[in-house]
């Protein structure tokens, strides 16, 4: 950890065992930690993206669905308020993030637009809000990219957590964390992805990485934290790296950085 109130999850981190509490996305991406340390808050891509400070690590391990039944209540508790951004090349997207509970605001401006995120026990709805109200984001505007990023409206709504078919392929290590590596097969064509591949910590629950595969079965996207900061005494999230990929190989066909200030 730097002095100056800033980490850096790399791989070149020499602490295994610095315990997770919490990665916060979406709302993209992601939302989405060390357990005695980190806080990292970012809400769903998010992404989002904060994710719980309680263990989940068992014995026998937890199966899929108890991973992220846990993933979501630890995400539907935040209190956040925080200034953030989008960055690609020289595009920058500033924006407000507001959290109460299982409600998430994105606040943009220039043009103004307010995306509404709730998370639900059985579902997630994003809609965007105007004088007339809200309105449900359904078909293919979630496959529209927010302000010319990588990140989509489908990443923020993160509804890839309420997948019924959903397995734990076994433990890998994510930057030194031991992460459960999980699977999630999409239940209708209407998503971009056909699967998605979730790192979570094993020890506190925090989204570490999240992988897209589109439906033939490629990489498509990928999300990682990169690094965290403190704020107020407590640890947030600092910057999240998206990158797209052209499917069928590991080339970057853009690489977008949702980054959180003090």
């Amino acid at each position: 950890m730097r002095y100056n109130d800033e980490a850096r999850m790399s791989n070149d981190e020499t602490s295994s065992n610095a315990p997770m509490t919490n990665v916060r996305s979406g709302a993209l991406l992601l939302s989405s930690a060390l357990r005695h340390s980190f806080d990292i808050r970012h809400s769903t891509f998010v992404i989002c993206l904060a994710f719980g400070a309680t263990p989940i690590l068992a014995d026998p391990p937890p199966s899929a669905k108890d991973i992220l039944a846990s993933v979501r209540m630890m995400e539907s508790r935040q209190q956040i308020d925080l200034q953030g951004q989008l960055r690609q090349n020289d595009v920058v997207v500033p924006f407000r993030l507001v959290q109460n509970g299982p409600l998430i605001r994105y606040s943009f401006t220039n043009p103004d637009e307010v995306l509404q995120l709730r998370l639900g026990e059985n579902s997630s709805r994003l809609d965007v809000v105007s004088d007339a109200g809200p309105e449900k984001v359904t078909g293919s505007k979630l496959n529209q990219r927010i302000r010319g990023t990588s990140v989509t409206y489908e990443d923020l709504a993160f509804k890839f957590l309420y997948w019924p078919t959903a397995r734990v392929l076994g433990e890998e290590n994510v930057r030194t964390r031991k992460c459960w590596k999980l699977q999630l097969r999409a239940p209708w064509r209407e998503s971009q992805y056909s699967n998605v591949l979730l790192w979570i910590d094993k020890a506190s629950g925090a989204l570490m990485r999240m992988e897209g595969y589109d439906w033939n079965a490629q990489l498509a996207k990928r999300f990682e934290v990169v690094s965290a900061q403190k704020i107020e005494g407590r640890w947030f999230l600092k910057q999240m790296r998206v990158e797209e990929l052209q499917p069928g190989t590991n080339h970057v066909l853009a690489r977008t950085y949702l980054e959180i200030k003090k």
